[in-house]
Order: C-alpha cells, then structure tokens, then sequence
C-alpha cells in the first residue's frame, strides 16, 4: 500500500495577494476535482511559509480549513467528524515532508484523505518590496493535491530520501528590527549568500544521483519535478543529472512551497507522467537541504 495522489489544483489569479485566498482557492478547487467534499477529508496539512501580515498565531492551516469548510462543528455537524489541521513549515521542501507524514496517517487507517495545500505571499499582501529595495523573490501563488491511500504496492510515493550540509542556511527570510519601526506586519527582508543557487543546484544533483542509485532509477526515464529558485533551476539541475525536467510556467518569482505540486499539475495537464516510468519529485531549500521521492502514477489517475 502506498500514498497515491487522487487530485491537484492550483491558484495562480493574479488579483489575489493573500496566501490563505490563495491556498483556500486551490483546495477548493482540488477537492472539486477530486469529486471529495470538505466533510470527508481527515486532516490537512499547510506547508506555506510567508504568511498574510506575518502571522503567527493562529496556524494558517486552521484559518485554511475555515475557508474550505472542512469538519467545523463536530457538535451541530449532521455527520460529525473530527477535522484535524496544522502548519509544517519546511520551504521547497516542505510538500515531501507532508506527504510522509500524510502516509502515516493513511497507511494506519487514521485518514481517508489527507490535503497538503500551499501558499506564500509577501506579508502586505501587495508584493512591496521592503524599505532597503530588494524585491521579494516568491511567486503569490497556490497548490493543492489531495493524497489517499493505493492498495496497488506499485503506485504511489516512494521512500522519502533527505539530506542537509548544515552550517549556513543559504537563504533566509526575517523580520528586520532595526528598521520595521509600526510596519512590522507589513514587511520582510529575505537575504541569501553569494552561490547559494550554485550550491544548492550541486546538494540537490548528489542527493538524486544517490536516490537514484538505492531506487535503481532510470533516470533517463524518469521526469523531474523540482523546485524552482530560479527561472532556469530545474531546466540547468536535469541537464547536471541527465533526466528530463519540467519547468514551471506562468509565475512571476520562485514558487517556493508550491513548486512541486505547481510543477507536477502542470506535468499532468500537458500528459507528461504518461510518457515516462515514474516521476521524481526532488526539492532543495535553506539548510541546505534536499528532499527526494519517486512517485508511480496509478493509471487510472495519471492524466488527472
């Protein structure tokens, strides 16, 4: 048994400027797709990192699950159900780390559908640039993929492969006291170290060479799914581990905590999965840290 993907959806309207409008948008729509109402999802787990206003309280996630209506009243619910929702907060890599541990709670039979969703946005919810000029570098977009259980040993997602080089984290996004003054809601620096991409693109070769080699991944016949720091990342990062990859489309910036499931819905639409043996989701971010996982699409939901 393994954790397949029965549906995703993504909210790139460039009219919304708010992470949870962004992440609610793409559940919903995900969850129509799937043809799965609100009530039967057991637990949902955000991965968005940059947040409406810089909030940290309360979880994103449970302000999420206000906007898609899953199980808010256990007591006045004509069908009670608990809802269980929480933030996990890991970048680029994020996504992976929800789905290993949505895999728990479906291969225990705690849930019957678990959905991972993202969005980031820059705190203002206008896409400012803070007071010292440098451009915020994350797209304002969404994602949403719906996870269930596979009975078919042979589908799903794979081993989860991580690694990190520790020491500094490359990027990283902070609230600056020194000069956020009554704008602190409204604001954010995000600073990265000179070749943070160039390392990060070496960390993220290794660890699929090495994922490659343990899996015995064809990798010729296996297609990419990446995050995306830049424009060029996953196109530059399948030419260094010859595999084809698929660069994500119509963002304007990094789609940071949406890159893979964007990425992957984006596959799917053009019929992609369908020309390859399996799929490799592969994700890097501030660490540095890289994730892994192969993913073999059930047939019969490999064109959703």
């Amino acid at each position: 048994m393994g954790t397949a993907i029965r549906a995703t959806a993504v909210s790139t309207d460039p009219t919304l400027r708010s992470s949870i409008a962004h992440a609610s948008a793409a559940a919903n729509e995900c969850l129509r797709l799937a043809g799965v109402t609100a009530a039967q999802v057991d637990l949902l787990i955000n991965v968005g990192v940059f947040r409406d206003s810089n909030m940290a309280e309360p979880a994103m996630s449970a302000l999420i699950q206000k906007e898609v209506g899953m199980n808010l009243d256990f007591v006045q619910d004509p069908s009670p159900k608990a809802g269980f929702s929480f933030d996990l907060m890991n970048g680029a890599c994020g996504a992976l780390n929800a789905v290993q541990v949505a895999g728990a709670f479906l291969e225990t039979g705690s849930a019957e559908y678990v959905l991972v969703v993202s969005g980031d946005a820059h705190p203002s919810t206008t896409g400012t640039p803070h007071p010292a000029g440098t451009d915020f570098p994350y797209a304002t977009v969404g994602a949403a993929m719906l996870l269930e259980r596979s009975w078919d040993a042979a589908a799903g997602f794979g081993r989860l492969h991580t690694a990190s080089t520790g020491g500094s984290p490359g990027r990283e996004g902070y609230i600056d006291l020194s000069v956020m003054e009554d704008r602190g809601r409204h604001q954010i620096t995000v600073a990265s170290d000179p070749g943070y991409v160039e390392r990060l693109t070496d960390q993220l070769a290794a660890s699929i060479r090495e994922y490659a080699t343990a899996e015995d991944l064809d990798l010729s016949r296996t297609l990419l799914v990446t995050s995306q720091p830049t424009p060029g990342f996953a196109e530059v990062l399948g030419r260094r581990v010859d595999a084809p990859a698929i660069t994500v489309a119509g963002v304007d910036g990094d789609p940071h905590s949406s890159a893979l499931i964007l990425g992957y819905h984006q596959a799917v639409a053009a019929g992609l999965p369908a020309r390859y043996d399996q799929v490799l989701f592969a994700a890097g971010g501030a660490g540095l840290s890289a994730v892994c996982s192969v993913y073999r699409p059930r047939e019969e939901l490999a064109v959703r």
